[in-house]
């Protein structure tokens, strides 16, 4: 029987992160990242809108993405071949300039010391013609938003594992997970394997993979998210605008290769599976996004959906519960994974390796009671 140090459950960017985080860490140290699909990525992780933003998400979120930039915009060398972020901007517009949302968006801003700058209704239209002026009462400009190149992130980090000596596997779906006091026996379709630690990376699953474990939940919830492909509208040149985001939440739209990439930013509870879009939803946004903006749609050329998990206070969940201290959490990222990613790493590397977290992080206002799983409350 093969034994591990650490055996990491899910190969998506958290899995994958965690890993390429972890690889070389610690000289003679085996890793496994097992993956369920035949590749990594199929869920949550590719399906991702693509959009780097310091003021999307909680006061945790957000000091982690800020934090992720440096990262992105300096990647260790051989990480990828090609920039990781282009610019892209996002711009959020509302119908009520003094909303909870629209605060929640300024104090962002201040927390993480991004710019956050305010725009008259004309001074949005100037940007997106499309815009229809009478919803339109303010907007905010985040100029430093960008796109991300989802499939090189990704890829770089599992390169980047690989080349540090872990192993990873696909088409192996975790069946059983016993601790007998000094390792865990984990059950895969080849054979089983023990290792000493066990992390918790599984996405939308990861729930399930507790209770096989014997571990308490943290009460994850999988939230169903709809994302079609528009056509643009005839007669503009649409490759400069901004990412359109609705400040209460209801919708956002931004250019993606000649196409307009549109949501409703549904929240929809699910099981864990293999999310598909629902009609209703695609109807649902297409009329909020042509509520707000004169965007004709003729067809959907391509809908899809992926799920994005939560606990309760929607922040990530990282580290092991005071019960279970070889089963450690790594989950709930939410829609914010990939912007996260480098330094939920690195977080998630620092508490396996040393129980602290990056001096950075606690820095920002970051706490390890903030990422607990001991927080949440599961079955």
């Amino acid at each position: 029987m093969q034994e591990f140090d650490i055996a990491i459950i899910g190969a998506g960017i958290g899995g994958a992160s965690l890993a390429a985080m972890l690889a070389g860490g610690v000289p003679g140290r085996r890793i496994l990242l097992a993956e369920r699909e035949s590749f990594p990525g199929y869920h949550t992780t590719g399906r991702s809108a693509a959009l780097y933003s310091v003021l999307y998400g909680n006061s945790t979120v957000c000091t982690l993405t800020a934090a992720s930039r440096a990262f992105f915009m300096d990647p260790p060398p051989g990480f990828a071949d090609h920039p990781l972020l282009t610019p892209r901007g996002v711009l959020y517009i509302t119908d009520d300039p003094q909303s909870d949302a629209v605060r929640e968006i300024r104090e962002s801003a201040i927390r993480t010391g991004a710019t956050a700058l305010e725009m008259s209704p004309r001074a949005a239209l100037d940007m997106v013609p499309i815009l229809h002026p009478g919803p339109l009462r303010g907007a905010l400009w985040e100029a430093d938003a960008m796109d991300m190149d989802v499939h090189a992130i990704h890829q770089g980090f599992l390169r980047r594992a690989k080349a540090g000596g872990v192993e990873l596997r696909t088409d192996a779906a975790l069946t059983g997970a016993g601790w007998d006091g000094s390792a865990w026996t984990l059950s895969f379709a080849d054979g089983p394997v023990r290792a000493k630690k066990l992390v918790n990376a599984a996405g939308a699953w990861a729930d399930e993979l507790a209770r096989m474990a014997g571990v308490p939940t943290v009460g994850l919830m999988p939230l169903r998210r709809t994302a079609m492909m528009l056509d643009p509208p005839p007669g503009f040149d649409i490759h400069r605008w901004p990412a359109v985001i609705d400040a209460g939440g209801s919708f956002y739209f931004k250019p993606d290769a000649g196409m307009i990439l549109a949501s409703p930013a549904d929240e929809t509870p699910s099981p864990p599976c293999d999310a598909q879009a629902d009609e209703m939803d695609i109807a649902i946004c297409v009329d909020r996004v042509q509520a707000s903006a004169d965007l004709p749609v003729r067809r959907v050329s391509r809908s899809w959906a992926g799920l994005r998990s939560f606990v309760a206070d929607r922040s990530p969940v990282v580290g092991a519960p005071a019960s279970h201290p070889s089963f450690f959490w790594f989950a709930a990222q939410g829609g914010y994974g990939i912007q996260m990613a480098p330094a939920l790493a690195r977080v998630g590397a620092s508490l396996l390796d040393h129980g602290v977290l990056p001096a950075d992080i606690a820095d920002a206002g970051v706490s390890v009671a903030d990422l607990s799983p001991d927080r949440c409350k599961g079955e």
